[in-house]
């Protein structure tokens, strides 16, 4: 079982290796120590953001879907309530609407799911470079490196579950802050981009469970990962905060909190509010008036001019 694991994560392995490696590489140019728990943890931090910046077109596809099936809560409940009583009917309008409006329930999970792999990628090489074993196009001294490689009084393939006092509470800081921000970035979603009429249906259920659930579950499993793969998971998901936060500012879903607070903001820097959904052009509203234009005197002849009064 674990040489056909093996095989099927071996081009991530080179993959992972690879990207690790060259900003190793730029890390080193730059004067830090090529020994250095900094150097290889700075490489991991550049690794995630390589992954991360490659995985942005599939996140806007994220966004778009996740828009829509938010939008579409509505017909969705309607379906449900016409089809209720026949489950095949009602997966069948479902796709129907969903194919119609060109949304994919599963584009929501895409970055998460492709993503995986290369987590468990990274976790087997530096799970093996902790002993001393070379994977991808790492080298026999390059995991040994690594494998002696200390960051903050610890060393980066050290896990909590078998570390002492020192590597529990480093460990154990970092599954606190990846819980705290994925917690964070699932609220954030839910109490300021989500319209009212997609609080309450199957979506919003999902949303919720998952708002509870994922911590917990990274909880548990993050105790067995190596540090240097907590700060792969940490870094992307302080990624994917920021990221969703610079969406939500300044392209909210309408009819959301966070869309009325751009307008808010748009007003008061003078720029047109734009309509609300299904609003006609004449409801749109701006913030700017146009300065008064000067009233041009009125021809008068020469003659007239030199009167007193304008000639009256």
């Amino acid at each position: 079982m674990g040489d056909f694991f093996n095989t099927i994560l071996s081009p991530l392995y080179y993959l992972v290796s690879g990207i690790m490696l060259g900003w190793h590489w730029v890390f080193e140019h730059l004067g830090l120590p090529a020994d250095s728990g900094w150097t290889w943890m700075l490489s991991i931090v550049g690794l995630t953001v390589t992954i991360r910046a490659m995985l942005i077109p599939l996140f806007v596809k994220q966004i778009k879907s996740s828009r829509n099936m938010q939008l579409l809560q509505p017909q969705v409940k309607e379906l449900q309530k016409k089809y209720g009583h026949d489950r095949e009917r009602l997966a069948q309008e479902q796709m129907k609407l969903f194919k119609d409006t060109g949304t994919n329930p599963l584009s929501s999970c895409m970055p998460l799911l492709l993503q995986m792999p290369i987590f468990f990628a990274l976790f087997r090489v530096i799970d093996h470079a902790a002993n001393g074993e070379a994977r991808g196009f790492l080298k026999e001294e390059q995991a040994e490196s690594i494998k002696d490689a200390v960051f903050l009084g610890v060393h980066i393939a050290d896990r909590f579950v078998d570390g002492d006092t020192t590597v529990k509470l480093i460990t154990g800081t970092m599954v606190v802050i990846m819980c705290a921000t994925t917690f964070t970035t699932q609220r954030q979603l839910m109490s300021k981009n989500m319209p009212p009429s997609a609080m309450t249906g199957q979506y919003a259920q999902t949303q919720k469970m998952m708002l509870y659930v994922l911590p917990f579950v990274f909880a548990i499993g993050g105790i067995a990962f190596p540090i240097g793969v907590l700060m792969y998971w940490v870094t992307s998901n302080l990624w994917t905060m920021g990221q969703q936060f610079w969406v939500i500012r300044n392209n909210p879903v309408p009819g959301t909190e966070a869309a009325r607070a751009k307008e808010r903001r748009d007003a008061a820097k003078g720029k047109t509010v734009a309509p609300p959904e299904g609003a006609t052009s004449t409801e749109t509203k701006t913030e700017t008036k146009a300065p008064p234009q000067r009233q041009q005197p009125r021809n008068q002849s020469r003659k007239n001019r030199k009167k007193p009064g304008g000639g009256k």
